[in-house]
C-alpha cells in the first residue's frame, strides 16, 4: 500500500514515502526534502553467512549525475566507481546503524541509496541516512533503531541545523551528526577552530531536532513496520565459554597484561592454539567457536580491567600517552616530510608542491569542482605485521585521509598568500591504535618543513570507553587508545585542532549511543592531550614553517597581464604557450582575470618565461634584446622568430658592422642570433638589428 507521512525539518518539507517503488526489497522508502529525492533501501538474505565471525553490513551511496543535470566525462560515459565523497557518505550512514543490530546476527544486510535529485540546499547525505533509518525501521530486518541525522552549521556565532549552501558558504563548521532518541551515534566534522563548549553546546542543541526525526520515524512503523524475522544466532555456546574459561583464564590474564605488544600477540596466538586443541574432541565440529571463546574472555578481561581497576594492558594510567617522538627532513629530495611516532605507531607524512594546475578536478554532486589541498593516506600490511600484497585504498584508508585533510585544511594558507598546490601522503609504517591521528600530526610537521605557512601547527588524539552494559552511568574514559583497546572498547574519540580551537572529529562507537557527560569528558581529555603533543614534541622539533621552500620544490612567481590578451599567449590551440614551456622547462597556468603563475625550480628558466610573456602582451621598450631563430632569408634580409609565434625583421644593412653582399653569408635558416628593438620603420613595423647587440 501506498503511504506518504510529512513533517518540517530545519524549516523545509521532509516527506517519506513508501510502497511506491522497490517493494521486494525487506525495507524501502522514497525521500524528498526539497527538491532532493533519495532511494533507501535495506534488504537481508534469508541465511546466516557461514564461517564468519562478524556481523556482514554493506552500505553504498550512489551518485547519480543525472541528479544534477550532468553526463557523466570520461569515454565510457557512465558511473563508474564511487567517489571519495560517496564513500565518506556510505562510512557516515554505517557508523551510527551498525551498533543497533544484533550482535549475534550473521545474514547479510545490504543498504543502497541512490541520489535521484540534488537541490544544493537540501543535503542527499542527509535524505539517505534519514531514508536508510526509515527503511531499516518498517522492514522486517532486525534494527534497534531509528536514529535521525543533521548536518549543523555554525553561523554568525549561531548553531544553524541543516544550513543551506549559502549559508554552508559562511559557516565555521560542517558536523553531521546522528543520533537515538536517547544517545549520539556519531560525530563527523569539519571546523575552523571551534572551541570545545561551542561544539558541545551545538552537539546537544541538534540532538533536540534528532530527537523529533525519530519520533517521526517511530509514529511510522507504528503504522505500517513489518514483525522482525527470526533469525539463527551465531553465539558461541555458553558451556564452550566457560569450559574456555575453566581452563585458561589465568594464563591469559597473565598474557594480557604483557606490556610489549608483539611478545603478547604471541602468548595469546599460542593459549588459543593450545585451547582449540585440548577442546577439540569435546566440540569437534565447533572449533571456530572454541577460538571465538578465547577472544571474549580476552575482551572481558581488557574491559574488567579498565572499568574496575583503571589497568591498562600496558601499565600506563587512564590519562597517559605513549612515549612521543617528531623529527623533519627524513627524506632528501622530497619537498617536506615529518616522522610522528606514538608507541608503536609510526606515521611518515610526505608533502608535495606543485602548479596550480595540479589541482584535482571534482566530477560530483555537490558544488566543490575543484581541490588545491590533498590528503592521502596508505595503510601497508606490514605495519601490523602482516603478509598481504597492497591492493589499493580502501574505504578505511578514505576515511582516514579525508579525517586528516579536513583538520589541516582551516590552517592551509589561501592560494593569494600561496599559489601552490598541496598534496599531502601519510604512510602508515608501523600501527597499534589511532593512526589516524598520527597522520594529523606527521601532516603538520611535513607541512612545517616544507615551508607551506600554516596558520598554526594541528594535532590530534583518541580518547577511548568502556562502558558497564548493565548500567550505563558506570563508563571509565581514558586517553590514547591502544589497538587492543580499540578492538575491545566501546569508543574511538578522535579529535584535532590548534591551540584556538577543534578542526576535525570523527567518533567510532560499539555502544548504542554516548550521553553528553561521556562527549564532554571525551573532549576534556582530547584537548589535553592535544595541548601536551603540540608542547611537547611537535614546537620542539619544528617550532614554526621554514622561511623558505626546498630547492628540489617548484618556485612560483606570479604576474598580471590584461585579460584581453590571454589568447595571444595561449595561442591557437595552445600553440604559443606550449612553445614558451617547452623551451623554459616551466609550468604556467593562466587565471581569468589575468593572473599568470609560473612554476620552475631554477629562477632562470621563471624569469624568461615572463620575459617572453611581457613580449607578447606588452609594449615593447627600444633596446631589449632577445634571442630568436632565423625562419626566413630574404635579399634584403632575414626573419627572425624573437618570441612565440611573432617574427621580427632584420635589415640586410644591420645583420653585421661591415657591409654585406649576401643575407646568406652572415645567416641561415635556422641560426639562433641575438637581435635588438631599435623601434619602428616607416611603415611602423617592427625594427631589428643584430649589429647593435653589445
Amino acid at each position: 500500500m501506498y503511504r506518504t507521512f510529512t513533517t518540517q525539518l530545519a524549516g523545509r518539507t521532509l516527506t517519506l514515502e513508501f510502497g511506491k517503488v522497490a517493494q521486494l526489497a525487506n525495507g524501502s522508502c522514497l525521500v524528498r526534502y526539497g527538491d532532493t529525492v533519495v532511494l533507501s533501501t535495506a534488504t537481508a538474505s534469508k541465511e546466516p553467512k557461514e564461517g564468519i565471525d562478524f556481523f556482514p553490513l554493506s552500505v553504498d551511496y550512489e551518485e547519480k549525475l543525472y541528479s544534477v543535470g550532468k553526463i557523466p566525462g570520461g569515454f565510457i560515459k557512465r558511473e563508474g566507481k564511487p567517489s571519495e565523497k560517496a564513500i565518506l557518505t556510505s562510512r557516515v550512514i554505517d557508523r551510527p546503524i551498525r551498533p543497533l543490530f544484533p550482535k549475534d546476527l550473521r545474514n547479510d544486510v545490504v543498504v543502497i541509496n541512490t541520489v535521484m535529485s540534488v537541490d544544493q540546499d537540501n543535503s542527499p547525505e542527509i535524505a539517505a541516512m534519514i531514508g536508510t533509518s526509515a527503511a531499516l525501521t518498517v522492514s522486517d530486518i532486525p534494527f534497534n533503531g531509528p536514529i535521525g541525522g543533521i548536518v549543523l552549521g555554525l553561523v554568525d556565532d549561531q548553531v544553524v541545523i541543516n544550513p543551506n549552501a549559502a549559508q554552508r558558504e559562511r559557516s565555521k563548521m560542517y558536523v553531521t551528526l546522528a543520533g537515538t532518541k536517547e544517545k549520539i551515534c556519531m560525530i563527523e566534522a569539519g571546523a575552523q577552530e571551534v572551541p570545545d563548549d561551542v561544539m558541545l553546546n551545538a552537539i546537544i542543541k541538534g540532538h533536540g531536532t534528532i530527537k523529533k526525526i525519530c519520533e517521526f520515524i517511530e509514529g511510522i512503523r507504528a503504522e505500517i513496520g513489518k514483525e522482525k524475522f527470526s533469525y539463527k544466532s551465531a553465539e558461541v555456546p555458553h558451556e564452550i565459554v566457560d569450559d574456555v574459561k575453566a581452563l585458561i583464564y589465568g594464563e591469559l590474564k597473565e598474557a594480557v597484561y604483557t606490556a610489549d605488544k608483539p611478545e603478547r600477540d604471541a602468548k595469546i596466538d599460542a593459549l588459543t592454539k593450545k585451547t582449540v586443541e585440548a577442546l577439540a574432541e569435546k566440540y569437534p565440529d565447533a572449533k571456530a567457536k572454541i577460538g571465538e571463546a578465547v577472544y571474549k574472555l580476552e575482551k572481558s578481561i581488557v574491559r574488567e580491567g579498565i572499568l574496575k581497576d583503571h589497568k591498562r594492558v600496558d601499565g600506563r594510567g587512564l590519562y597517559d600517552i605513549r612515549p612521543l617522538s617528531a623529527e623533519v627532513g627524513l627524506l632528501p629530495r622530497t619537498h617536506g616530510s615529518g616522522l610522528f611516532k606514538r608507541g608503536l605507531t609510526q606515521v611518515l607524512t610526505v608533502a608535495t608542491l606543485g602548479p596550480m594546475s595540479d589541482i584535482q578536478k571534482m566530477d560530483g554532486i555537490d558544488l566543490e569542482d575543484s581541490k588545491r589541498y590533498m590528503h592521502h593516506y596508505n595503510f601497508p600490511a606490514y605495519s601490523v605485521g602482516e603478509a598481504k600484497t597492497s591492493r589499493g585504498p580502501g574505504r578505511r584508508e578514505i576515511g582516514h585521509g579525508a579525517l586528516a585533510e579536513r583538520a589541516l585544511e582551516p590552517v592551509i594558507p589561501s592560494e593569494e598568500e600561496f599559489p601552490y598546490a598541496i598534496r599531502l601522503v601519510s604512510e602508515v609504517l608501523m600501527s597499534n591504535g589511532s593512526t589516524s591521528q598520527g597522520s594529523v600530526c606527521g601532516s603538520t610537521l611535513a607541512l612545517m618543513d616544507a615551508g607551506v605557512p600554516i596558520k598554526r601547527p594541528v594535532t590530534g588524539i583518541s580518547a577511548g570507553l568502556v562502558t558497564n552494559p548493565d548500567d550505563e552511568n558506570d563508563f571509565v574514559t581514558f586517553m590514547d587508545i591502544q589497538g587492543i583497546e580499540d578492538f575491545f572498547g566501546d569508543m574511538d574519540f578522535k579529535v584535532a585542532g590548534t591551540e584556538k580551537g577543534i578542526t576535525a572529529i570523527q567518533v567510532d562507537i560499539k555502544v548504542q549511543g554516548l550521553s553528553y557527560e561521556i562527549i564532554r569528558q571525551a573532549f576534556e581529555l582530547t584537548h589535553a592531550g592535544r595541548e601536551r603533543i603540540l608542547n611537547e614534541v611537535i614546537l620542539p622539533c619544528i617550532s614554526e614553517p621554514r622561511d623558505h621552500l626546498s630547492k628540489y620544490a617548484p618556485k612560483m612567481y606570479q604576474m598580471k597581464i590584461d585579460p584581453d590578451k590571454i589568447r595571444d599567449v595561449i595561442g591557437t590551440g595552445g600553440k604559443v604557450i606550449n612553445r614558451i614551456i617547452d623551451e623554459t622547462g616551466v609550468k604556467i597556468d593562466i587565471n581569468d582575470d589575468g593572473t599568470i603563475y609560473v612554476a620552475a625550480v631554477e629562477e632562470e628558466a621563471a624569469n624568461k618565461a615572463m620575459e617572453i610573456i611581457k613580449g607578447i602582451t606588452g609594449d615593447i621598450e627600444v633596446g631589449t634584446v632577445f634571442e630568436g631563430k632565423v625562419t626566413k632569408t630574404m635579399a634584403f634580409g632575414a626573419f627572425v622568430e624573437y618570441l612565440p609565434g611573432k617574427e621580427g625583421m632584420v635589415h640586410i644593412s644591420r645583420l653585421a658592422k661591415y657591409r654585406v653582399e649576401r643575407t646568406e653569408d652572415v645567416v641561415n635558416v635556422g641560426d639562433v642570433v641575438r637581435i635588438k628593438y631599435i623601434g619602428l620603420d616607416k611603415q611602423g613595423r617592427m625594427d631589428f638589428s643584430i649589429k647593435d647587440v653589445e
